[in-house]
Formats: structure tokens, sequence, C-alpha cells
């Protein structure tokens, strides 16, 4: 997906992460937030709530913040952000997971699995591979 550096909420965002890498989560968790309020299209508030989801202080919350990056990833659906698609799955199949769900946690990863052929030919498409198969293996039913 094209990172656009001049997008106000990408801004937001990359502020936020550079906060985190200082170890300060609960600023970088304030930005993501204006980022989330400040978000005018889909495209905008998938992006500001991936990063809303790394920041809960619970799985619970996490799992509501990372369904509601793949349910806007969803509704954008472009050839172009099915890539990400089976990273978003993953992040959701893991929070199930940690809240014991495996029934759930299973679906997930066989979704994330379904997309894994729009992931790049890299090391991050090689990564989220395997994190889809470790999972699947976790969770076998």
């Amino acid at each position: 997906m094209q990172f656009d550096p001049e997008n106000p909420i990408n801004k937001l965002c990359a502020k936020g992460m550079m906060l985190e890498g200082e170890g300060k989560p609960e600023q970088a968790l304030i930005l993501f937030e204006q980022a989330w309020n400040e978000a005018k299209n889909n495209t905008e508030r998938f992006t500001a709530a991936h990063y809303v989801a790394r920041r809960q202080d619970t799985v619970a919350g996490k799992l509501i913040w990372d369904e509601t990056a793949l349910n806007l990833a969803l509704e954008i659906n472009t050839d172009e952000i099915k890539a990400i698609y089976p990273s978003l799955y993953l992040n959701v199949a893991k929070c199930y997971e940690d809240l014991q769900d495996f029934a759930n946690a299973h679906d997930n990863y066989q979704l994330a699995l379904s997309f894994a052929t729009f992931l790049p030919a890299d090391g991050y498409g090689d990564m989220i591979k395997a994190g889809i198969n470790n999972g699947i293996n976790r969770v076998k039913r």
C-alpha cells in the first residue's frame, strides 16, 4: 500500500511511532487517538485503528481495534490493500489465541492464509507467512 508521507493522519501515526521508539507509549497513544478522531475516510481510519490497537493495555482492547482496522480494510477492498489482509487477520487471530478462543483463532489464521498469495515475496511476506503457519500449528483443532 502506498504510504503518503504528507497525509496528516500518516504524519500523526509516524510521530506516534517515534514516541514509541523513545519509550513514550502513553504520548504515542494520544497521537494515534488523535489520528483516529481526525480521520476522514476508511483508509485513514484503517491506518489510525491499526496504530491505536498497538497501544491497548488488554488483549480484549487490542482485539476491538484490530477488528476495526480489519473491517475498514475489507471495506476498501483494493488489490493493493489485499496485501495487508494477511497481517490484519494474523493480528486478530493472535488476539483470539491469547484469549484462548481457539476456534476463532483458527478461523482467522485460515483467513490470513487464504490471502497469503497477496503478500510480497520478501522478508516481510515470509515473516507474516511464518506467523500464520505457526499460529495454525498452535491452535490445530
